[in-house]
């Protein structure tokens, strides 16, 4: 493993920057990181706009930022607050210039924001009928290959049955906010969905339920593969633990099982494949999930990103770290990764919205 710091992978950028202790974080030989800001408070989601500016949003601090890159994409030049005062603004997408930011009962729009980051003036609501609560409502957003919104949309309890076309779910609308429809059923809380390259097909992440111990049930990776696909949730989770509650109404093999599990309690959030050329010819294709990290378990786990690859037909052949760090020997944290991006030159952002920072990882062949 090679552990790469910012002063020894960029020794111009001595700034405050280096004071977030990137030295712990341990990386596959051949890949460095470094900091691309650490003036993003709560950053959570992130989109790269037509013009090369990264958004990205928050949850408490009710804030979206825009960061103007420097040339070499190795920090920011500038950072910007775009949109304030909004309801756990978490999710952001881009389309033809335009800003769609998450507000947890709203779609709102930004247009033409690249041309007036300085003046970007009040969002237009594109969609107002989302649930109001505030329990697992902050939604992660992206437009899919088909130009729609998709939206997803937490279960607002830890486990409860509720309308399943409104509540635990993924829909997706037309950019104007119309033509709302339901993509997935029976999905706790997806923070994080991408749709793989070649093939269009959506895959996402589902957080487990909590309470039921330390090492049950899994986080979800699922693929769909029909319309209105039901994954479970709250009759069945990790596709073999029938809830305590719920399970003796539904059998658990009527549901569809995850395409991977990656581990209790290790809220895994955003997930991305790279498209890249940066990274060796095996990373291609493979996908980064961002885990976020345990709240209530009696030892920590999580607080990393893994690798996942897929086969030649696009089934799971083997999980792995990819980097690791944000979490101490002595369960002490520093850093949650949230969200990942591939710039347009192949290096990978990571968003941590513990430390407020935004790091760029590339790789140079040894």
């Amino acid at each position: 493993m090679l552990i790469c710091a910012a002063l020894a992978c960029a020794p111009q950028l001595a700034t405050a920057r280096d004071a977030l202790p990137i030295e712990r974080l341990s990386l596959p030989q051949g890949f460095y990181v470094e900091v691309l800001s650490d003036q993003v408070p709560g950053a959570r989601g992130m989109a790269l706009g037509p013009k090369g500016t990264l958004f990205v949003g928050s949850r408490a601090q009710g804030n979206v930022y825009a960061i103007t890159l420097d040339p070499s994409r190795a920090y920011a030049a500038k950072v910007r607050t775009v949109a304030s005062g909004l309801n756990m603004p978490v999710g952001v997408a881009m389309r033809n210039g335009a800003l769609y930011i998450s507000a947890v009962s709203r779609i709102v729009r930004l247009d033409d924001i690249e041309d007036h980051l300085d003046n970007p003036g009040q969002p237009a609501v594109v969609y107002d009928k989302l649930p109001t609560e505030s329990h697992h409502g902050w939604r992660y957003i992206a437009f899919g290959p088909d130009q729609r919104l998709y939206v997803g949309v937490g279960a607002p309890c830890n486990v409860c049955k509720r309308d399943e076309i409104r509540y635990a779910m993924i829909g997706s609308m037309k950019p104007d906010g119309t033509d709302w429809r339901v993509v997935a059923r029976g999905v706790r809380n997806t923070v994080g969905f991408d749709w793989q390259p070649g093939t269009n097909t959506l895959w996402f992440t589902d957080n487990g339920r909590d309470l039921l111990g330390d090492d049950v049930p899994d986080d979800e990776l699922n693929r769909l593969t029909r319309m209105g696909e039901h994954f479970g949730f709250p009759y069945c989770h990790a596709g073999n633990i029938p809830d305590p509650d719920f399970g003796r109404e539904k059998a658990c093999r009527t549901f569809s099982p995850p395409t991977a599990k990656l581990g209790a309690h290790v809220a895994a959030l955003g997930m991305r494949f790279y498209t890249g050329k940066q990274f060796p010819d095996d990373y291609r294709g493979s996908i980064f999930i961002a885990e976020h990290g345990s709240w209530n378990r009696s030892r920590k786990v999580g607080y990393r990103v893994v690798r996942v690859v897929l086969d030649a037909k696009g089934n799971v052949s083997k999980q792995e770290v990819f980097a690791q760090g944000w979490l101490g020997d002595d369960d002490a944290v520093w850093g949650r990764p949230v969200d990942l991006l591939t710039l347009p030159d192949g290096s990978l952002l990571i968003s941590d919205d513990h430390a407020g920072a935004i790091y760029r990882i590339t790789y140079r062949k040894p």
